[in-house]
């Protein structure tokens, strides 16, 4: 029998983690002006080394601080049956395989933000600043919340005993698979959810919650099933009113951006 704060260790560090993620999200938004944040805010489409690693670390740790919270249901039942096979430490591998599955898609956006920087589609802040870009990101995250993919790794994502029944690998290799492929229907149930921060933007913490607070729902929540087709609609329904709005309103002013204030005061 494992000591209780053996089985509280996992916990804190997963929590510790999410928190952490979260203060560096804070500090990127209050502390803006700072050298190193504002690499993360490349003024055009010239990046620097320096300026891809930043916005890289600062999209993963988004991701993390967005999706693991989420994760902890699955994590907590890993620990259980693992615990049951003195097999304890094993859960620290199941959990960082599954955040390694976000780096990639960290790694997926940064390159679509580079491409849209590109295209002067989208400002430093990671706000876009094409109306069609965000109608076209909206009715994509809006239909696809009523597709059989978004079913599927939906049903995966909230039923941890059912999971592990149908994937469970022993060992520390299939500790890693098992996170890995946890991770993968957690992508696949969650990747157009997380492409509508370039709507609300990367850099709008209250957008990232809105965001976090949806997954959390739909994973998590009894009514998560439901909650996923209300959130569809609500998605669908405001791409129609931003492509109504633009049409009768063809000039409306593109939203500022932390790094262009933080040049206006230099």
């Amino acid at each position: 029998m494992f000591p209780l704060s053996d089985r509280v260790h996992l916990a804190l560090a997963v929590l510790f983690l999410a928190l952490v993620c979260w203060l560096a999200l804070l500090w990127l938004v209050f502390d803006h002006c700072h050298p190193l944040a504002v690499m993360t805010m490349p003024m055009s489409p010239t990046w620097t080394g320096g300026n891809a690693l930043a916005v890289l670390v600062m999209w993963f740790v988004m991701m993390v601080a967005m999706m693991l919270p989420s994760a902890w249901p699955m994590v907590a039942m890993h620990k259980k049956m693992a615990t049951q096979q003195g097999r304890l430490k094993e859960s620290y591998l199941f959990a960082s395989a599954y955040v390694l599955m976000w780096l990639f898609f960290s790694v997926a956006a940064v390159l679509l933000q580079w491409v849209f920087q590109l295209q002067k589609a989208i400002n430093p802040a990671s706000l876009t600043t094409s109306t069609t870009i965000s109608v076209l990101l909206l009715l994509l995250a809006g239909l696809f919340q009523f597709s059989k993919l978004k079913a599927a790794c939906l049903e995966k994502c909230r039923s941890p005993v059912g999971f592990f029944m149908t994937h469970w690998a022993a060992g520390p290799t299939g500790a890693l698979k098992m996170g890995l492929r946890h991770g993968l229907f957690c992508l696949g149930c969650c990747w157009a959810l997380m492409l509508l921060l370039f709507v609300g933007g990367v850099m709008n913490l209250f957008w990232v919650l809105v965001l976090t607070v949806a997954v959390i729902a739909e994973k998590i929540l009894p009514w998560g099933l439901l909650m996923s087709k209300a959130l569809g609609g609500v998605l669908l329904a405001a791409a129609a009113y931003l492509a109504i709005s633009a049409y009768f309103s063809p000039t409306g002013s593109a939203m500022g951006s932390h790094a262009m204030g933080c040049m206006a005061g230099a």
